[in-house]
């Protein structure tokens, strides 16, 4: 009998171990006295409807953090951590709701990491939401400390950011520990992101100069609440009048808001089947405007992969963390015994500390400034015509890219062995006046191309700028010429300059031109199929996977355009008139650049007369708003619609009661109202019905989903071409 007892409740011990330790699981919140250790993988805290998880985080060996992350997420990304900066030991470390109302972790030998400012409070119970705030309650339900108080790197839905609070980076890829970048409220209530490094704070979004104009960039200064929210819609605002918002705008979309290890802001999504996140939205389309991402010294060559790098005579100061910088491989002295010379690196500057600034000055005397003055590092020399001069003092925030139109001359002691064409000082060389314009380019006279179009006798095409004709050079190859009307003679120097630099599969490629007397024209590649309004809204039309390539190449067109080459260009009048195919039906943008070749100051001055073609043209136009480069998303927007549906969405009216309407209008109406009342596109009543239901129904969600994004009102919720064409580029394969 006594054997059978002791055998019952050894059972009765066994199940009631197994009963906790299971529950341990399961632990939505935590009492008073209880703790959660570090050895113990099943001491987590849980959401109720499982969406984050509390508990030690491990990255390193034998380093962990108290860390909230997303649960579903492949590679559990973190969003909080309590002890940032200060990991505890895989041995002996815990967290302790402790008996005076403060939460405390310890490590192995006892010290306290981290606590909260919970003591001699009534509070009786800590637990994580399914917003993933980590909250400490008192017996009336009342939140008295909560984890959405103290961000790290990342904004969760429902959170808030303040001016007490920031978003501050982690220092590397896969780290926890704090970075340099931060997003914060300024002293004039303006959300900005900062480089806040060991050696300089720089200022670099959205603007990096520090009086940037606060309205330019459709802010203000005025509300000092300084309060910014992120909502489960997937929409961020902010006081200063700053939105953006995810380009899957909508509910039931598990989101993140992180300022990323590279200095830029992003918006992340879940795809829960898969556990992976894709980029809804970012702010910075050209990484290399992030200040203070290569270091002192060093330069961010801009390309399609970024990448950092060391002038000429310098090396990395640590090779596995290219944020330190270069350092020079010479000793710097200023002795009058010592004698400078300067290499000159084109197309690049390094932004801000300008020890002296000078304009409508020469060469010699811009380099005599740095040579005379021992704190000169380098100097810079813009040949655009203004003669303006920046001598430096510090080499930080360095960038290489085509559209600086200058040199940086490098300061370096004469007869280093490793630099080759040192400018030491000597009369510079001087060069005639030829526009370069690149390799393949070439200038053709008047005559030559009179005779190459049979004086311009077969007209191909008609825009805003200009006649199309096509004509054969002399070598045979077949041309498309541009006869430019109301053109100056120094804006077409320096404008096709810039153009003749250009080169993108997805873009109609410029072959020469010409600058006699009153006369202007561009020489183009002939394109040998017919513009995009031709293959659509004809009997010969484009089927489907044709339509998705189509969209995909003119994404990839003006993502160059805006982000990849310079940033300036903003083509103005995209519509299917303007996107020439070729023999493989790969779409070519043509009449790039040419926004910029009316006559400043003139009656067609810069942006002061509308531009583009009705239907196409964005609503800031005649708002008389800033013109950017969302006035070309908005235009995309539309022609990506016309490819869905095989019609022109632009321009046709319908009629609604006594209303007269573009087909656009009532397209975004009917189908906005469908999303909302069902939650989901209808396809069928969107998809060119001529395609007979072959289409990829992944591919045309995703570019009907694209083309309402890009036609929003408010250019703030447009995405940017470069996101376009990573979302296209997802589901090409689909």
């Amino acid at each position: 009998m006594t054997n059978t007892f002791l055998f019952l409740l050894f059972c009765s011990l066994i199940r009631s171990s197994a009963s906790n330790k299971n529950a341990l699981h399961d632990y939505h919140h935590l009492q008073r006295g209880s703790s959660l250790s570090v050895a113990d993988a099943s001491h987590l805290l849980t959401s109720p409807d499982k969406s984050f998880t509390c508990g030690f985080y491990n990255f390193q060996r034998n380093a962990y953090w108290f860390a909230i992350w997303f649960t579903n997420s492949k590679d559990r990304t973190v969003v909080w951590t309590a002890n940032r900066n200060t990991p505890v030991n895989g041995r002996g470390s815990k967290v302790t709701f402790r008996s005076n109302g403060a939460m405390v972790l310890t490590d192995v030998d006892g010290m306290v990491v981290w606590e909260t400012n919970t003591t001699s409070t009534n509070v009786n119970s800590a637990m994580l939401l399914d917003t993933g705030n980590f909250v400490l309650k008192n017996h009336k339900g009342q939140i008295l400390w909560q984890s959405f108080d103290y961000p790290t790197d990342t904004l969760l839905p429902s959170q808030t950011l303040t001016k007490s609070k920031n978003l501050i980076s982690a220092s590397r890829k896969g780290s926890l520990e704090s970075g340099y970048f931060h997003l914060s409220y300024n002293s004039i209530n303006v959300l900005t992101m900062v480089y806040d490094g060991p050696d300089i704070s720089s200022v670099y979004w959205p603007s990096p100069d520090p009086g940037f104009n606060v309205w330019a960039y459709g802010r203000t200064s005025y509300n000092s609440s300084r309060i910014a929210t992120f909502n489960d819609f997937g929409v961020f605002t902010s006081s200063d009048r700053l939105q953006f918002s995810a380009l899957d705008m909508g509910l039931g979309i598990k989101r993140r808001l992180t300022m990323d290890y590279d200095g830029n802001l992003r918006i992340y999504s879940l795809n829960e089947s898969t556990g992976l996140w894709s980029i809804s939205w970012q702010a910075l389309a050209q990484p290399c405007t992030v200040h203070g991402i290569c270091g002192r010294n060093g330069i961010c060559i801009h390309g399609e992969k970024p990448r950092c790098s060391c002038p000429p005579g310098y090396e990395w100061s640590n090779p596995t963390d290219l944020t330190q910088g270069c350092k020079p491989t010479f000793k710097k002295r200023c002795k009058n015994s010592t004698r400078f010379g300067f290499l000159g690196l084109p197309y690049t500057d390094y932004y801000g500390f300008d020890l002296n600034f000078s304009s409508s000055i020469s060469f010699e005397s811009c380099r005599d400034i740095c040579l005379k003055d021992c704190g000169c590092e380098a100097f810079s020399y813009r040949r655009t015509g203004e003669g303006n001069c920046f001598a430096k003092s510090v080499l930080f925030n360095g960038l290489q890219s085509s559209n600086f139109p200058g040199t940086l001359y490098l300061k370096v002691p004469i007869g280093m062995e490793t630099l080759d064409n040192i400018l030491s000082g000597f009369e510079p060389t001087c060069v005639d006046t030829t526009i370069v314009v690149g390799s393949s380019s070439m200038g053709f006279s008047y005559q030559e191309l009179m005779k190459a179009t049979q004086d311009f006798k077969v007209e191909i095409g008609r825009g805003g700028s200009g006649v199309v004709y096509k004509g054969v050079l002399e070598d045979e190859r077949v041309v498309a010429v541009k006869r430019l009307e109301d053109v100056s003679g120094g804006e077409f120097s320096t404008e096709i300059s810039t153009i003749g630099q250009i080169n993108h599969m997805n873009l109609v490629r410029m072959w020469g031109f010409c600058s006699d007397k009153k006369h202007r024209l561009i020489v183009y590649e002939y394109v040998e199929n017919l513009s995009l309004d031709k293959r659509l809204f004809s009997s010969s039309f484009l089927q489907w996977d044709e339509r998705f390539k189509v969209a995909i190449g003119i994404a990839k067109g003006l993502a160059y355009l805006h982000h990849e080459c310079l940033e300036w260009v903003i083509h103005c009048d995209v519509k299917p008139e303007n996107i020439l195919l070729d023999g493989a039906l790969e779409p070519k943008i043509a009449d790039f650049g040419l926004a910029k070749l009316s006559r400043r100051g003139g009656q067609n001055s810069e942006f002061t007369r509308i531009r583009g073609t009705k239907g196409y043209m964005a609503p800031e136009w005649a708002h008389n708003l800033p013109i950017t480069a969302k006035v070309d998303v908005y235009s995309y927007g539309v022609v990506v619609l016309e490819l869905a549906k095989g019609i022109r969405v632009s321009s046709i009216i319908v009629h609604e009661g006594e209303e007269e309407v573009s087909e656009l209008m009532r397209l975004l109406k009917v189908t906005r109202r469908t999303i909302q009342e069902e939650n989901e596109l209808c396809l069928e009543e969107i998809i060119d019905p001529r395609l007979e239901g072959l289409f990829n129904k992944q591919q045309a969600k995703k570019l009907v989903e694209i083309g309402l994004s890009c036609v929003e009102e408010d250019r703030n919720k447009r995405p940017t071409m470069d996101l376009v064409v990573q979302i296209l580029n997802d589901c090409e394969s689909q």
